[in-house]
């Protein structure tokens, strides 16, 4: 998917007591981390915003130089993101292309963000990278009082922050000239667009005081610096079943399907997503998708199973593991999978960020014995491997 990306890099430092997006992190720029994940997830133009272009050439290595566009920034993030905005206008005329916006004080970023944050931007709606609160949440009143809130609504936002091109630009227009947002989702947001939460990555923590250096560089030597010794190649397995019901659509991989029926479930009844749920946190032994996602809990109501995925492939990253393939092999008499096994395995390699020749997709029957022989419902079993 053609995509274009902003960096913002124009910050002052003043907290980190320096230019934090061009101090070294793991023998590289700060900055140099994301413009490699950006470069690597094939954006179509980078543009850095920064405060002085000469200090910026000269933290950048040469051979990206013919990739990035300088761009020199305002006295807030608004009016650089603004600026960078205005000379994208200027080269791309498709309105619905969408824009990832990044802090370059943001290393942790990875293509498998890159891609999750893409996929979920629509034609009218956007999207950012966010954590969900896990600790109680309280709001404190000038009387006094003190309320708790309910953390099930809310999120840390991050970047990136992706949006179509068009609706962006045209709500950048909208926002008051006397006001400063937190972010570019808010000005999308109070122009009347939607923006969904990615679930994020404690590696995208910001950088803002010289601890932060510490604490992230130990993260990332983790991912990226892990010795062969300290590698294993773990397999995971998982099996899931559903029963057909009423409806008439199902979702398989993702991808909803018309079918006479549909999957009774508490979630969207994903078989074949809920299977490679179990195979990832199998292999790390971290239970099974019940114990993280409990039927009895009613956020999960309906919820699409992608998210499942994507919680188990972050804890896989946050140990330092990386996801080489998955056999994926969904059994029943109906529906057909061969017309659909394309667009899944497209679906399978948006989610987990694989390429799509590491994902195989099969399909079988029981010749008409069992449960899914009667066409009672489906099964879905997948295998995968990792390392960690």
């Amino acid at each position: 998917m053609d995509f274009h990306a902003i960096i913002v890099a124009a910050g002052k430092g003043n907290r980190m007591g320096g230019l934090k997006q061009f101090m070294p992190l793991l023998g590289k720029p700060v900055l140099v981390w994301s413009l490699a994940a950006f470069i690597e997830a094939g954006a179509k133009s980078i543009r850095v915003v920064v405060s002085d272009f000469d200090q910026a050439l000269c933290h950048i290595p040469k051979e990206m130089h013919h990739n990035i566009s300088l761009i020199i920034g305002g006295d807030n993030r608004k009016l650089s993101v603004e600026n960078a905005l205005r000379d994208l206008r200027l080269y791309e005329d498709d309105n619905a292309c969408p824009v990832l916006i990044h802090d370059g004080a943001r290393p942790g970023i990875s293509v498998m963000s890159i891609r999750r944050c893409l996929d979920a931007v629509g034609n009218d709606q956007g999207a950012i990278m966010a954590l969900r609160l896990s600790d109680t949440i309280k709001q404190s009143e000038i009387n006094g009082k003190l309320t708790t809130l309910n953390r099930e609504t809310l999120w840390r936002a991050q970047t990136p922050q992706g949006f179509p091109l068009g609706p962006l630009l045209d709500a950048f227009d909208a926002w008051p000239k006397d006001q400063i947002p937190t972010d570019d989702a808010q000005i999308f947001s109070e122009a009347g667009f939607l923006v969904a939460c990615v679930e994020g990555s404690h590696l995208l923590e910001k950088l803002t005081y010289k601890e932060d250096f510490e604490t992230l560089s130990e993260s990332l030597r983790e991912k990226y610096e892990m010795r062969s010794s300290q590698t294993s190649l773990r397999i995971g397995h998982g099996l899931d079943v559903h029963a057909f019901g009423p409806g008439d659509i199902i979702t398989l991989c993702g991808l909803k399907i018309a079918h006479n029926g549909g999957l009774i479930g508490h979630s969207d009844a994903d078989v074949a997503l809920h299977a490679l749920t179990d195979a990832l946190l199998g292999a790390m032994a971290l239970g099974d998708i019940g114990d993280h996602f409990p039927p009895s809990d009613p956020m999960w109501k309906g919820a699409a199973s992608d998210q499942f995925v994507i919680h188990a492939l972050n804890l896989m990253k946050e140990k330092g593991g990386q996801l080489i393939n998955i056999d994926l092999t969904i059994i029943g008499e109906t529906p057909k999978i061969k017309p659909h096994r394309q667009a899944m395995r497209e679906k399978l390699s948006a989610i987990t960020g694989l390429d799509i020749d590491r994902i195989s997709l099969k399909a079988t029957t029981t010749e008409k014995l069992g449960f899914t022989g009667r066409s009672e419902g489906l099964m879905a079993q997948a295998t995968i491997l990792l390392t960690l």
